[in-house]
């Protein structure tokens, strides 16, 4: 079965996202904390990197750049429900930065089980 290492600080969301991956059949692995994502996040372990892009301390760019810098094969599914701006432009950045796959909150368990299986696809 893939692991995901899920990241957003938001504790509601993370908690919701983690119950529909695990009724989907994934191991996950989940955090509210940017630093520790990066800190667990090892080349081989992770099948897949979700990960909110606007947090507090270190957003969702970072740890694109971060997963990406120790791992340049690693799957990454950037998620947003925006902020100042329209989650689309971030998202949009998400891609730019390494991510292979990007949704936009809220969004249905059936769309975030087909984004994660396009983002698994490409993974040899």
């Amino acid at each position: 079965m893939p692991r995901i290492l899920l990241v957003d600080d938001d504790d509601m969301s993370r908690q919701a996202v983690h119950r529909m991956l695990e009724r989907a059949g994934f191991t996950v692995e989940s955090t509210g904390d940017g630093r520790r994502a990066i800190e667990t996040y090892q080349p081989g372990a992770f099948d897949l990197v979700i990960t909110d892009l606007i947090m507090p301390e270190i957003d969702g760019l970072e740890i694109i750049q971060e997963v990406r810098r120790k791992d340049p094969a690693a799957r990454i599914l950037a998620i947003s429900g925006g902020g100042r701006v329209q989650a689309e432009e971030y998202l949009s950045v998400a891609r730019k930065f390494g991510a292979v796959e990007v949704l936009p909150k809220p969004f249905a368990s059936q769309d975030l089980k087909a984004a994660v299986d396009r983002a698994l696809a490409g993974k040899k």
